[in-house]
């Protein structure tokens, strides 16, 4: 934001209200996929959050750049000893941009609303153990749960539980109205979604006065339209091979930041013959994860050996149990009864590393004998049928959600994985409170998926961004897919 200096000397009035005018207070920000809908708290889709976390909607806490679970619209709150009950004190004249009062009649709606029977909401496992949420007054809500869940601050913290109002509840997927620091103005499918600074924002406003969101998925236009300064931002720039490119050009700046996103080989386990454990051990040993970073990703990306991000503490290094070894990948598949191989379906979303990344893929998988007959399909489809309609044998979805190995223990889920034993497991997880207890199940955890072959895990995604040299106030990491733009601006 341009401040008025002291006039100087030889300086007109008129030249610096010149200046004043010219200084930049809006960005365009491209990004690779654009959202289905614009309701975060019934799909499934990060693209979502990725334009609408905290810029235009706002849990009771909320995630910071680095991951630490703050205050949000709750500005403080009490646990009882039990664990059972969680009193939330609301910030206190806080407007949709609609202008209406958010209360806590609003935290209840949105709560009540995704533990509904009739829920759609992704996430909704999360808050299962809600068994009742009661106003006291209108800054005062009471959670309270069947049992105790040590991540209910973190699970709150999520774009699924946003605060959403009744009365602007039916056009939400069109036209969001939420409490953030900007308001919805229009968006453009195909093209672009566009926001604007919300100036009754309760909180700190933001320094930009409109941002655009564009939609760019090809690499190469991604690639000229940077180049070309058309955009201010790329993020998650999906061409990192151009990379260096950018970093040795003054006009711009690199940022390369970690994600939560796990990134995996999904197979089906209900399909056959993904239902064999052996056969999935044997799709697990015929993959070359270090090849797939340096081929698909040019080196940008982290091997995993399990669903869980490296850079959290409680990770543990299980990449040996899954380790590149075609002849042992033949040797399982002629114990499984399937010495010639078989053939299964490849489905591929759009994002970089599952398109190159899949091609990859399928060529190793062909080394062991296992055919599999590739499909591209853009994000909806991808949704609709592999996500919602399981109809898939193989497919490659990074899982951008913070800390969510929790999606094992439900069978339901896409991959279809079905173990009672890590069902219980994770709900001793959300009864324990003690760190070094959460750490040592989620080790246990992570070991039982791995041993189980669910998937084959591959890498920790990477998450690059390229921006003009002058941006500041971007995101390095990704704690959860958002481009938070509260506290963007351009260098004086």
């Amino acid at each position: 934001m341009f401040h008025l200096r002291p006039l100087m000397l030889g300086v007109s009035a008129a030249a610096l209200l010149a200046g004043a005018a010219s200084a930049k207070d809006d960005i365009i920000l491209a990004m690779q996929l654009e959202p289905p809908h614009l309701d975060p708290t019934s799909a499934a889709a990060g693209a979502i959050d990725s334009v609408l976390y905290s810029n235009i909607f706002e849990g009771l806490t909320r995630f910071d750049s680095d991951g630490a679970v703050i205050p949000g619209l709750a500005k403080s709150w009490e646990i009882s000893e039990d664990g059972l009950t969680y009193t939330f004190t609301l910030n206190d004249g806080v407007t949709f941009h609609d202008g209406s009062l958010m209360d806590a009649e609003d935290v209840k709606f949105t709560l009540d609303r995704i533990t509904a029977e009739d829920s759609a909401n992704a996430q909704k496992a999360l808050y299962t153990t809600i068994s009742q949420v009661n106003v006291v007054d209108p800054v005062t809500v009471e959670v309270k749960l069947s049992e105790p869940n040590g991540s209910m601050l973190f699970n709150l913290a999520w774009g699924d539980a946003v605060i959403v109002a009744p009365e602007s509840i039916e056009g939400i997927k069109q036209t969001p109205i939420g409490t953030g620091a900007f308001k919805f103005d229009s968006w453009t499918q195909g093209d672009k979604i566009e926001i604007s600074r919300f100036d009754d924002y309760w909180g700190t406003p933001a320094k930009l006065s409109k941002a655009t969101f564009k939609f760019i998925s090809d690499p190469t236009a991604a690639f000229s339209s940077m180049m070309a300064e058309d955009i201010d931002v790329f993020s998650g720039f999906p061409a990192p091979e151009n990379l260096p490119q950018f970093e040795a050009d003054p006009r711009f700046q690199v940022l390369v930041g970690s994600t939560e996103g796990e990134t995996i080989l999904a197979m089906n386990n209900k399909q056959a013959p993904f239902d064999n454990v052996t056969v999935r051990k044997a799709v697990s040993h015929a993959i070359d994860r270090q090849s797939i970073i340096d081929g698909a990703m040019f080196g940008y990306g982290t091997p995993i050996g399990t669903h869980f991000a490296p850079h959290n503490p409680a990770y543990v290094d299980l990449t040996a149990d899954s380790a590149y070894d075609p002849e042992k990948s033949r040797a399982l598949l002629a114990e499984a009864g399937l010495a010639d191989g078989f053939e299964t379906t490849l489905f591929l979303p759009p994002p970089s590393y599952a398109r190159r990344g899949g091609e990859i893929i399928a060529a190793q998988l062909a080394e062991v004998g296992i055919k599999a007959e590739i499909t591209n399909v853009e994000w909806a489809q991808w949704l609709e049928s592999v996500f919602k309609g399981k109809n898939f044998g193989l497919t490659i979805v990074s899982h951008t959600e913070p800390m969510d190995i929790n999606i094992y223990a439900n069978p339901d889920y896409y991959f279809q994985y079905d173990n009672p034993a890590f069902q219980d497991l994770m709900k001793t997880l959300n009864t324990t409170t003690d760190p070094d207890k959460q750490a040592e199940i989620l080790g246990e955890a992570q070991r039982m998926i791995s041993a189980d072959y669910v998937n084959a895990y591959l890498f920790e995604l990477a998450f690059p961004t390229v921006a003009k040299a002058g941006l500041q106030g971007l995101w390095l990491n990704q704690p959860t897919q958002a481009n938070d733009l509260t506290a963007v601006s351009w260098a004086e």
